[in-house]
């Protein structure tokens, strides 16, 4: 029954969650030299792009992290607010690609790694459908074909 009034009362505070996002994003991407590239977002942080992988990452490995990074702070800042107090949290990710062009990702597989009091598997799940079906950017701008596992670990 106290895990339900957690559920009921997270929702309630998720109201508003991000909000503040501005409609608009910018960023620039500028040749570097070769096949590098370094882009910048808005804020001014860089990431270098290389076809070669000796200067900078592949665009779609940025891709990858991107979805592992927002699904991350969707599900930290969930937990902490259903009263998780997280030790560690880390997601591994491994995406296939379609073979011939373009080679867009057919399928992701992500498995959390986490620690901490008040963990449960209700919250967890709760914390990742959150993130997929609502508030993960990054996940809702990807192809609706594209297949993604999610399992999670509780280690300790």
């Amino acid at each position: 029954m106290a895990e339900e009034k957690e559920v009921v009362e997270l929702e309630e505070q998720l109201k508003g969650y991000k909000e503040k996002v501005a409609t608009i994003t910018k960023g620039w991407l500028e040749w570097d030299r070769d096949l590098i590239f370094v882009g910048r977002t808005q804020r001014g942080y860089e990431i270098d792009f290389d076809a070669k992988v000796e200067w900078g990452c592949m665009p779609t490995e940025s891709l990858l992290l991107s979805l592992a990074g927002c699904m991350a702070i969707d599900m930290v800042s969930f937990l902490q607010k259903m009263r998780c107090n997280l030790k560690s949290f880390k997601i591994d990710i491994e995406g296939e690609r379609n073979p011939t062009p373009p080679q867009y990702y057919k399928a992701v597989k992500m498995t959390i790694r986490l620690s901490g009091d008040g963990l449960t598997e209700k919250k967890i799940q709760r914390a990742i459908s959150l993130s997929q079906e609502k508030y993960c950017s990054v996940y809702n701008s990807l192809r609706p074909d594209m297949k993604v596992s999610v399992d999670y670990i509780v280690e300790g």
